[in-house]
C-alpha cells in the first residue's frame, strides 16, 4: 500500500515528548499541533477545549438555520427538532472528549440554554425549570447517562466478558446497596478522576437495586431515566 507523504503528519503526545522526526519512506513528515479523528479534534496534550469551541460552533449553526426557518416555538415543535438536528453536534463521540474544564462544559451548555429560552411559555422559569418542563436532561447528566449505560453493557450486556476485565465488582457479605457495587479505584493523579472507569463508578454504586438488575438494556434505560429525573 502506498501512502500520499503530503497527507501524512505527526502529533506528538504527552507532557515530555522530545518530539522526533520521523519518515515515511525518504521524505520527512511534518509535525501537527492537532489533528481529526472521526470529526473529533486531539492536540499534543489531549485538550479537548479546541473540539468542545468546535461542536458548540456546529450546534448554535444549525440552531440559526432552524431558527430562520420555523415561525413559531412551541414546546411540541422545539423539542424534536433540537434533538434530531442540534443535540448530536453536542454529543458526536462524547464519550472520548467529555469536557473537563468548567468552561468548555459552559460553553456547550449554553446552547441548550439558547433553546430553552427560545421556547414560549417558560420565560422566568429557571433552566432546571425549562428543562423539567420541556422533559429534557442537562447535558452533563446525559454524558453521565451515557457512562451509566455503557457500564450496563459491559456488566450484564453483549460485552459481559470484557466488563468483568474492565471493572470490578465489590465482594461482600453486606446486604446494603444495589447489589452490584463496584470497586472504587485509588489513584494519586487528578487526571485519572475523568477516566470512564473511575468517574462513574460513584454514581454506579448509588444506583438504586432495581435500577441495576433490569432484564434488558431497554428496560435499563427507562429506569435509569426515571431515577436520574429526580436529579438536577
Amino acid at each position: 500500500m502506498k501512502f500520499n507523504q503530503s497527507k501524512c503528519w505527526i502529533l506528538h503526545l504527552g507532557q515530555g515528548n522530545p518530539g522526533y522526526t520521523h519518515k515515511l519512506g525518504d521524505e520527512r513528515l511534518e509535525s501537527s499541533p492537532a489533528e481529526r479523528d472521526l470529526w473529533v479534534w486531539v492536540d499534543g496534550k489531549l485538550n479537548r477545549s479546541q473540539h468542545c469551541a468546535l461542536a458548540a460552533k456546529r450546534a448554535n449553526g444549525a440552531l440559526g438555520c432552524i431558527q430562520h426557518s420555523v415561525a413559531g416555538w412551541s414546546r411540541d415543535v422545539t423539542v424534536p427538532l433540537y434533538t434530531a438536528l442540534v443535540r448530536p453536534h453536542l454529543e458526536h463521540c462524547v464519550q472520548f472528549w467529555a469536557p473537563p474544564c468548567k468552561k468548555d462544559i459552559e460553553l456547550l451548555d449554553c446552547v441548550q440554554r439558547r433553546v430553552t429560552n427560545m421556547v414560549k411559555g417558560l420565560n422566568g422559569q429557571t433552566y432546571e425549570e425549562q428543562l423539567r418542563s420541556l422533559g429534557l436532561f442537562s447535558l452533563e447528566k446525559r454524558r453521565l447517562r451515557g457512562d451509566l449505560i455503557t457500564a450496563y453493557t459491559f456488566l450484564k450486556g453483549s460485552s459481559e466478558r470484557e466488563g468483568t476485565d474492565l471493572l470490578s465488582l465489590m465482594t461482600s457479605d453486606r446486604t446494603q446497596g444495589n447489589g452490584m457495587k463496584l470497586h472504587q479505584g485509588k489513584f494519586r493523579l487528578n487526571i485519572k478522576k475523568g477516566f470512564f472507569t473511575e468517574s462513574m463508578v460513584g454514581h454506579w454504586n448509588r444506583l438504586p437495586r432495581e435500577v441495576v438488575m433490569a432484564p434488558s438494556l431497554s428496560e435499563f434505560k427507562k429506569r435509569l431515566d426515571d431515577a436520574l429525573s429526580h436529579m438536577v
